[in-house]
């Protein structure tokens, strides 16, 4: 099955998708579809999230060429620790309430200006992020507010594709996707 990936750059994105050295993802809503699952087990209810295959390869095939991930979510849940985990996402931040201020954080540590991190959300809390930095990315789904400020708004949705499109749509501006499939081609 192939990735939706984006058909044609627009070239302003391009532009600013050369430079990115981090992508930072919210988790509800753009690795997830959204959804929150509760299941009543012994002892209490467990939640549940389901993520996307596509999306996690992406990942590590884009931090395979240098650019670090990041994931910033308001919620704290262990499910999103092992899938940070899974993924081999060292940067996770949870329960975060501000959520420029914890990639503030993280591009502090990384000695990384805003116009080097992409950020892709898919509602209000994320709308001061996808402002600041430098690639700035949405699910088709999201508020018209959040269409309206990002630079780019994938085709696929949150949870079935989205961030392995924005990791596709970083590697070719970058001209590193070509050698990431080059690789499996063997």
């Amino acid at each position: 099955m192939d990735s939706p990936g984006p058909a044609i750059l627009p070239g302003p994105v391009a532009q600013r998708a050369r430079g990115i050295r981090l992508l930072a993802c919210d988790v509800d809503g753009v690795l997830t579809d959204g959804r929150l699952q509760f299941f009543a087990a012994a002892g209490g209810v467990v939640e549940g999230k389901s993520f996307s295959i596509l999306d996690g390869f992406g990942v590590k095939l884009l931090q395979e060429t240098g650019v670090a991930v990041a994931l910033i979510t308001g919620r704290r849940s262990d499910i999103v620790t092992r899938r940070a985990r899974e993924m081999g996402v060292r940067h996770v931040a949870q329960g975060v309430d501000d959520k420029k201020a914890a990639w503030g954080s993280l591009l502090a540590e990384l000695s990384l200006e805003p116009a080097q991190s992409a950020y892709i959300g898919d509602d209000w809390p994320d709308l001061a992020v996808i402002r600041a930095c430098g690639l700035g990315i949405t699910v088709p789904n999201a508020p018209e507010l959040l269409r309206r400020h990002a630079h780019y708004v994938t085709q696929a949705a949150g949870g079935a594709g989205a961030v392995r499109e924005t990791c596709e749509l970083i590697m070719a501006a970058q001209g590193t996707l070509q050698n990431r499939i080059d690789a499996w081609l063997q």
